[in-house]
């Protein structure tokens, strides 16, 4: 009798046990589930910003230069304004775009435009500043964002991002297209490329290079290269061509002698 009683409870034993392991089972594939879960596009837009600077964006001046001309941007409480400086024939010329919006100055005197020549001076600014602070301009409240899929570039993994823009709110180039090649391990955008139909249209493909790290906030040079005619190629594809070495390098987009200037909120 005795042995009996040991052999039944060493089966129920065994059976416990083996529940045990049989509820642990399900957990297990949730856990890796859950590690293996794909971010949301807008998890990746924000990890993606903190990794470049983050809240540094938001109360901030920045100046450089670009092709010999003097940029300064200026946000501080949801207020920005971004100029460009430069000399001609007849003297200093300071472009203003800000939230009420563009204004052209020559010698410190406003300048009257045409609504038409107003608005090219306003986006070629907006233009400079966008780029070379990229990121941070990826949360436009007229930016629409999707996850398209996944990319292997020099043998690192990339999520691919493409990025339009609401015609409120997305000036007159709303209709360029844009795609942004986010590492998967830093969340630092590499490569980006952009469909754009202004000028008979066209496709450039930009490789990141000598990133900087300048008051908290990253910078970087670009190697500009063209692909192709505007309306024949899929930015999602333009990784294969580069990974191939058929894109054809067009410049080099340099932005020098930056000085950043942290501003307290209030």
């Amino acid at each position: 009798m005795f042995w009996i009683l040991v052999i039944n409870s060493f089966v129920v034993l065994k059976k416990l046990e083996t529940m045990k392991y049989l509820l642990l089972i399900p957990l297990f594939f949730i856990s890796c589930k859950q590690e293996n879960k794909r971010p949301s596009v807008q998890e990746i837009i924000d990890k993606t910003i903190d990794a470049a600077g983050g809240e540094n964006y938001e109360n901030v001046t920045i100046t450089f230069t670009f092709r010999k001309i003097r940029y300064t941007s200026t946000r501080k409480n949801g207020l920005f304004e971004l100029t460009r400086t430069f000399s001609d024939s007849l003297g200093e010329v300071k472009d203003v775009l800000s939230n009420s919006g563009f204004e052209r100055f020559r010698n410190g005197k406003k300048i009257d435009l045409p609504d038409f020549t107003a608005t090219k001076y306003s986006n070629s600014v907006n233009s400079v500043h966008y780029f070379v602070q990229l990121p941070y301009g990826l949360n436009a409240s007229s930016a629409q964002k999707e996850l398209v899929g996944e990319a292997e570039i020099d043998g690192k993994k990339y999520y691919e991002i493409k990025v339009a823009f609401s015609v409120e709110g997305g000036g007159t180039d709303h209709e360029d297209v844009y795609m942004y090649w986010i590492d998967q391990k830093n969340f630092k955008v590499d490569y980006f490329a952009y469909k754009f139909y202004t000028d008979q249209g066209g496709i450039r493909f930009r490789k990141a290079y000598n990133p900087r790290i300048i008051e908290g906030l990253r910078f970087v040079h670009n190697r500009n290269c063209k692909a192709g005619p505007c309306r024949s190629v899929d930015l999602a594809t333009l990784d294969e061509p580069f990974n191939a070495g058929k894109l054809e390098l067009l410049s080099q987009i340099e932005a020098e002698d930056f000085a950043v200037a942290i501003l307290k909120a209030e």
